[in-house]
């Protein structure tokens, strides 16, 4: 079996990265963020980058971070809000956007990574989201085509994984990762912890390493929050 693991993201994205690649990255909120290899990604200075990702993180957290040094051209996501500098961009032409609804996306990536190059849905008829696209009528009701979604690059970030890529997520890390890991034609993979061969239980296992192409161990991780709410402290 072919060794996965590398010591670091910059050599696990080694020769992988290209100016106007497509990459796929897995994450919900600031949950879950493959952030060691956005940073890797940022560091090399690859540009013109299309990014399908369910949100684009926060200012300079996530995807938030290759938006400031401009090196994203067009974001595929379902959730913008937060950002300010993608706000700035969008609004002012300099980045692209291609608004899709949140099941639609991580059913694109699925269907991407399983060979299936459209699908028909109902959300979105009759909206913006639908404006472009061929629609069919089954049933009687009308539904939109949505293309699946092909990847250059995969890149996701796990809980625990064994030598062999077999990966665990940890409760909401497991959004849009798993899809997101299939519908790359590399998929990088980073988790806060690597155990040997045989040591997970299959049972437990949420993505086959057959999906995963190269590893990292990218611990220790600081756990961010978007909003801080603290109530105000009562002095009576």
């Amino acid at each position: 079996m072919a060794n996965k693991t590398f010591k670091d993201a910059a050599s696990a994205l080694e020769g992988v990265l290209f100016d106007g690649m497509t990459i796929a990255s897995g994450g919900f909120g600031l949950s879950g963020l493959p952030e060691r290899l956005l940073v890797a990604i940022q560091d090399s200075g690859v540009k013109d980058l299309t990014f399908a990702s369910n949100n684009a993180g926060i200012d300079n957290e996530g995807i938030g971070k290759l938006l400031r040094t401009k090196q994203v051209k067009k974001m595929i996501a379902s959730y913008v809000g937060e950002n300010k500098e993608f706000e700035r961009q969008y609004l002012s032409g300099e980045l692209e956007v291609e608004f899709t609804p949140q099941g639609t996306l991580a059913e694109r990536m699925r269907a991407g990574g399983a060979g299936i190059p459209g699908f028909y849905t109902k959300t979105g008829v009759g909206t913006l989201i639908a404006e472009g696209k061929e629609t069919k009528v089954f049933d009687g009701e009308e539904y939109v085509l949505e293309r699946g979604i092909r990847a250059d690059l995969s890149i996701i970030k796990g809980w625990k994984a064994d030598e062999a890529g077999n990966l665990i997520f940890r409760k909401t890390a497991r959004n849009f990762n798993a899809p997101a890991a299939t519908c790359g034609k590399i998929c990088v993979a980073e988790v806060e912890e690597i155990v040997p061969t045989g040591s997970l239980d299959p049972d437990a296992i949420h993505l086959p390493g057959i999906y995963v192409n190269r590893l990292i161990c990218g611990a220790p991780y600081e756990k961010r929050i978007e909003f801080r709410t603290v109530r105000k402290r009562d002095t009576a």
